[in-house]
């Protein structure tokens, strides 16, 4: 009676130890116990190749086409490309995009003068590998079902090449309604005699959308140093940049930042709100390619990885003092944050693991020409 006594203690002790290490964990303790991993911090590599189940070399050739060509903005001034540049890691090297009437591409776009569109709200997210927006480590993946910009407001990538098409302060401008603007980019293509023998068949919005989202898919970094440290090439990271990431599971960043995009793809309110639309959640950006990307966040607020890991770092003294001081009007944080309890030397490790999510082994080539006859990737 007495060892099956001692045994059911034990037992207990073992049950409120894993929940105690699992609430250590949100609360920003340092207690870790091996034979507990905390849930949905798994990272891994990337897969080698997206699913193309329909796709052809000509269909991928047509996306690309298209993708440069400023033809799909009813301005017939913005392209894909312009916002989506490959020099600049397929994004735009801005706080925030600068979409129609405007000139040139990167961090020297300006608005033409006498604009009526001012800048958009939300930072360019790259497209490399967004053919993988959504997968989790364990789970089927189903590219149908793909979040889409920063609030997740549409799936797949079909679904997001018509939406800056619709926006007039992206591509459509106040040359037709909303509701014109998809019809009218048809219309535009099949007066293209060019785009008529491309797509081989008639000239749909569904069939421009695939074509699209068939060429981003190939856009894909599989091979980073930290991909092939975990096929199992234990020399493709350094002694650092492996210490980094275990700084970087034990301060909670993979909390969020998991799976083989080191994304959840899920909202969080980390504290940066926009005023503008009274949205607190953003979804966790992925953090591959982070060299090629800057600035980062929502509203590409912060220029350096470094400002990024002190915002982190000093994010929950912030709410407390935000908090006792009496203001309310933020909503809470999200409950996965933590304070990181880093040191000043965990900086340089972290900064070396996101540095082996880095890859330059992708497609950076643009098309000399575009079927409309337009500058390639917009105005310049």
């Amino acid at each position: 009676m007495r060892v099956g006594r001692k045994k059911r203690k034990k037992m207990l002790l073992h049950n409120h130890l894993k929940f105690f290490a699992f609430f250590a964990s949100l609360c920003g303790q340092s207690f870790v116990f091996a034979d507990d991993p905390l849930p949905n911090t798994k990272i891994e590599a990337l897969p080698r190749s997206a699913a193309l189940p329909t796709d052809t070399p000509e269909k991928i050739e047509l996306g690309r086409l298209l993708f440069f060509d400023p033809i799909l903005s009813a301005t017939r001034d913005v392209a894909c490309a312009t916002c989506h540049h490959p020099l600049h890691g397929w994004a735009d090297a801005r706080p925030t995009p600068l979409g129609v009437h405007a000139t040139g591409v990167g961090p020297t776009r300006k608005l033409v003068k006498g604009a009526a569109f001012q800048p958009l709200r939300r930072n360019t997210p790259t497209i490399l590998n967004v053919a993988f927006n959504g997968i989790e480590s364990d789970k089927p993946f189903d590219p149908a079902q793909s979040p889409m910009f920063w609030d997740n407001r549409v799936q797949s990538l079909e679904a997001q090449a018509l939406a800056p098409i619709r926006q007039a302060e992206e591509m459509r401008g106040d040359v037709c309604g909303e509701a014109e603007a998809v019809p009218a980019l048809v219309e535009r293509l099949k007066a293209i005699p060019e785009y008529v023998t491309l797509f081989q068949g008639p000239i749909t919005a569904e069939r421009v959308t695939r074509a699209i989202a068939a060429y981003e898919r190939t856009l894909i970094t599989p091979d980073s140093p930290f991909d092939r440290f975990m096929r199992g090439d234990k020399t493709a990271m350094s002694r650092e940049q492996q210490h980094g990431m275990e700084v970087f599971q034990k301060a909670g960043c993979a909390l969020c930042h998991n799976g083989p995009m080191l994304s959840d793809f899920k909202l969080h309110a980390i504290g940066l709100g926009d005023s503008t639309t009274n949205r607190h959640e953003f979804r966790t950006p992925t953090l591959r390619n982070l060299k090629h990307t800057a600035p980062y966040f929502h509203h590409g607020g912060n220029l350096t990885l470094e400002e990024v890991l002190f915002f982190y770092d000093r994010l929950m003294d912030q709410a407390a003092e935000t908090f006792e001081g009496g203001d309310t009007s933020l909503p809470p944080l999200d409950p996965l944050l933590r304070k990181m309890n880093m040191l000043p030397e965990d900086h340089a490790p972290i900064a070396a693991f996101l540095e082996a999510l880095n890859s330059d082994d992708y497609d950076k080539s643009m098309p000399q020409r575009v079927p409309s006859g337009l500058p390639v990737a917009g105005k310049p």
